[in-house]
């Protein structure tokens, strides 16, 4: 009996150090594409941003940057953002997990690293981690940060995803949306307008629309490619955005739901709220 509890104790000794050294390993490699963020930065763009930047956009566009900035605004070089909400992780109402995330944006050049933690069952994570670094995308998800569920990078398609995902959620660092940092803007009607960003040889576009104060409402596109079995399929997708807050003289929304726009209806797939917001300005 006593070599049975001897054995059984080594067992869980070694199941527990796989799996801290599972999570240092994950860590690690959050860690290296932060940096790799960093060491590709290019040179600094003047912090002031000049009166005509903004008036020289599409009128609605011009609306949302003052209502955003306010009176004084300067430019965001890097934004690290916590989140907390729920994500579907299977269809139907009992298919939300919570989840907890941290996240780097980089405006020079575009790019981001999005760190998350879903919980699946009391004690048992599912590790993901979204990126675009370099001008690529990528994908990673892992029980425990051990077992792999998805691994995908590389390809244009989860790079343009990982593009469009940036560029629809730089309103939480709005100044990246200047024409400075690559976007072009296209007027829509009064209240909406397209956005264009190019990095590399890949390009994507969301078309944002503000509400009465001047705000982004929602970001939409017809064509974000979705996961299908393993394939990449165009489908229209939408993020809403709602109860905008005041962080360091920036307006930016206090919360969020993405979803896709499917045949038989809206299928949201991500609620958020924004933890904490931290920017960190170009110098002076």
């Amino acid at each position: 009996m006593r070599i049975v509890v001897v054995a059984g104790l080594l067992v869980l000794i070694g199941l527990i150090a796989t799996i801290v050294l599972a999570r240092v390993r994950w860590r690690a490699a959050t860690e290296e594409l932060t940096a790799r963020l960093d060491r590709a930065g290019a040179p600094a763009t003047p912090s002031a941003i000049l009166p005509q930047e903004i008036d020289n956009l599409p009128a609605p566009v011009a609306r949302y940057m003052r209502a955003a900035l306010g009176a004084r605004p300067r430019a965001i070089a890097t934004a690290r953002v916590r989140w907390r909400g729920d994500f579907l992780a299977r269809p139907g109402p009992d298919g939300w997990r919570p989840f907890q995330a941290n996240q780097v944006f980089q405006t020079r050049p575009a790019g981001f690293v999005w760190d998350a933690r879903v919980r699946m069952a009391p004690g048992l994570d599912v590790f993901v981690r979204d990126a675009f670094a370099d001008g690529a995308g990528s994908m990673r998800g892992a029980i425990l940060g051990l077992i792999p569920v998805v691994d995908v990078s590389g390809t244009p398609e989860i790079a343009a995803g990982a593009l469009q995902r940036y560029l629809a959620e730089a309103v939480w660092f709005p100044t990246a949306l200047l024409p400075r940092h690559g976007v072009r803007w296209t007027a829509l009607d009064d209240s909406s307008a397209r956005a264009t960003l190019t990095v590399g040889s890949i390009s994507v576009s969301c078309d944002f629309r503000f509400g009465a104060d001047g705000l982004v409402e929602s970001v939409y596109s017809p064509s974000r490619f979705r996961d299908v079995n393993g394939s990449a399929v165009p489908t229209p997708w939408e993020g809403r955005l709602a109860r905008h807050v005041e962080r360091a003289g920036v307006r930016v929304p206090a919360a969020g739901e993405v979803a896709w726009i499917l045949p038989e209806g809206r299928m949201p797939y991500w609620r958020g709220e924004l933890v904490d917001l931290v920017h960190i300005f170009e110098e002076e």
